[in-house]
């Protein structure tokens, strides 16, 4: 594993939407899903609005592997689970981050379903 750059962690975290797509058993990749994303403390974050259940977030569980595209950053990850004791800093960023939009839809990203999903990115 490698650790972000300033540059990519500034241009994937300033993005408005980011692409995810999990490895496949096969290697190949999943169509991309797009999803929201947010940094925080040096580490880049996203989350299932529809918790667990959504199909793009069982495919991360499966091989921990794949890609993501945002802000011009294109990059192979590793799928790691957050520490939820962070759960709460994250709810914020991402408060902040997408406060244009009605509070109903943040709320959905930050319910204890989508929390349960925080995921961070690790550039591989």
């Amino acid at each position: 594993m490698t650790a972000w750059t300033n540059d990519e962690l500034t241009r994937v975290g300033d993005a408005e939407e980011l692409e995810i797509a999990s490895a496949r058993q096969d290697g190949t990749l999943t169509r991309p899903r797009t999803i929201w994303v947010v940094p925080h403390g040096g580490d880049l974050y996203v989350r299932s609005v529809n918790g667990p259940t959504a199909a793009w977030f069982r495919g991360t569980q499966a091989r921990r592997v794949g890609h993501i595209s945002a802000g011009g950053v294109e990059r192979d990850v590793a799928f790691t689970e957050a520490d939820h004791s962070l759960d709460d800093q994250i709810d914020a960023a991402y408060r902040s981050k997408y406060r244009r939009y009605a509070r109903s839809i943040t709320d959905s990203i930050t319910s204890p379903g989508a929390r349960s999903t925080t995921i961070r990115l690790l550039p591989r």
